[in-house]
């Protein structure tokens, strides 16, 4: 028989140092959505998410291990059903942790006592699901959507091949080049921003689902971006949002998870329905972004930080990051934000199906690097997209000032003027 631990008991273990609480539900149920008919959403607090469908995967103990679990640990694991935290205590226990338990009273114990602390993603409900989605094309009313018109968005970058190989149903497509310029990497004027946003049938009052579709980038191509429309996606919310769409969506782990969910693909070229305004100002929001004046006052503040998303090549001066910049180097002051291998890749920010990682992770390794929510954090790489990625993170979670420096890398080492540095920080030595 497993060992099983009683509510009173996990009440005690939650600030044990030794102890990890493991949370086997999908994704969206740990972030706040109540997919099970839950009473209250979120997740036990200080708990880990490992959902049950990661244990397809065969590196799944290396995704263990990534999350700092440890043999030396007190495991407690719960879900919907007991035998979900029984099937992952298993493959536990089969991987030589020897403490591990089960927590079956969940779901008609801790979350009908308001007393036992939850926690949830602030902004859950602008991160998705495939079954939201798919409920959402098929005409029902998912939950937290109140609106009568929708646009599904496909996102890529001068890859209308990655949208007509595989799509939602009902999708359009956007190349993110509706929304920045080629030659800067900037979001486009608000009259270009305005004529493409009608050009795709999207009003202020749309509720915009973005989406992509991750295709393994190399930075061998031409436009290794072309392969990273699931970082594209986001790229174009921020975009949005600053613009002043006022419900955006985005589908957690993209293209992906909507195959994962096995939910039916068309190969259909849906047209875009164009419509004659926009009807909001643009920019309704124009905190958001950083413009270079703004990035020097930030640098000089003791209230703001801007945050470098880029790998630890970029950040010290190996590599630029990119074929078409030659600038090698950080902008002086900016702290770091570690956002995986590459400029196409956000493995730090994403879990291995796609899925944006683990909230409480994320912030953790942040604060490890001085970036808290006190501060007006403006995030930036080399042009915008994990910028973005990152922000749309912060924004997630709630915190309340932050923006993303738009000129990033690419227009900051343009002017020589502005101040650079390269090599290893004194405070990483």
């Amino acid at each position: 028989m497993m060992a099983e631990v009683k509510t009173n008991e996990l009440k005690e273990l939650l600030n044990s140092e030794n102890v990890i609480i493991i949370d086997v539900r999908p994704v969206e149920a740990y972030n706040g959505w109540k997919l099970n008919g839950e009473s209250r959403g979120g997740h036990i607090k200080t708990a880990k998410s490992l959902p049950l469908k990661w244990l397809k995967y065969l590196d799944w103990i290396e995704i263990v291990r990534h999350k700092q679990i440890l043999p030396s640990h007190r495991i407690v694991i719960y879900g919907y059903s007991g035998d979900d935290a029984e099937k992952v205590a298993q493959r536990f226990l089969k991987s030589g942790y020897e403490q591990v338990s089960v927590y079956k009273r969940f779901m008609d114990e801790w979350l009908l006592d308001n007393n036992l602390p939850l926690q949830k993603l602030e902004r859950y409900a602008n991160l998705v699901s495939a079954e939201w989605v798919k409920e959402l094309i098929s005409g029902q009313q998912p939950q937290k959507y109140d609106n009568n018109k929708f646009v599904v968005v496909h996102a890529h970058y001068r890859n209308r091949e990655a949208y007509l190989s595989g799509h939602i149903p009902g999708a359009i497509d956007m190349d993110t080049l509706a929304l920045e310029s080629p030659v800067t990497w900037n979001r486009r004027s608000n009259m270009e921003l305005k004529t493409a946003l009608e050009q795709h049938g999207i009003t202020a009052d749309t509720t915009v689902v973005l989406y992509g579709k991750y295709m393994h980038p190399n930075n061998d191509d031409e436009f290794p971006g072309s392969a990273a429309g699931d970082i594209g996606a986001i790229r174009l919310a921020f975009i949005m949002m600053y613009a002043g769409v006022k419900d955006v969506r985005v589908l957690n782990g993209g293209f992906q998870s909507w195959q994962d969910a096995g939910s039916e693909v068309s190969l259909d070229d849906i047209a875009k329905k164009p419509i004659k305004d926009f009807g909001a100002q643009i920019p309704a929001q124009p905190n958001l972004a950083v413009d270079t004046p703004q990035a020097k006052e930030m640098i000089a503040s003791d209230n703001a930080e801007l945050v470098c998303v880029r790998s630890w090549p970029e950040y010290i001066g190996e590599v630029s990051g990119y074929n078409y910049i030659e600038a090698k180097g950080r902008i002086l002051g900016a702290i770091f934000a570690d956002c995986g291998s590459d400029a196409y890749h956000m493995e730090n920010y994403r879990n291995m199906d796609h899925t944006t990682r683990e909230f409480t992770e994320i912030a953790q390794l942040w604060e490890q690097n001085g970036i808290t929510s006190g501060k007006h954090l403006a995030f930036y790489c080399g042009t915008g997209w994990r910028g973005s990625e990152a922000w749309f993170n912060a924004w997630l979670m709630g915190w309340p000032k932050v923006s993303v420096y738009d000129g990033g890398w690419f227009e900051w080492s343009n002017d020589p003027e502005n101040a650079f540095e390269t090599g290893i920080p004194a405070n990483n030595l």
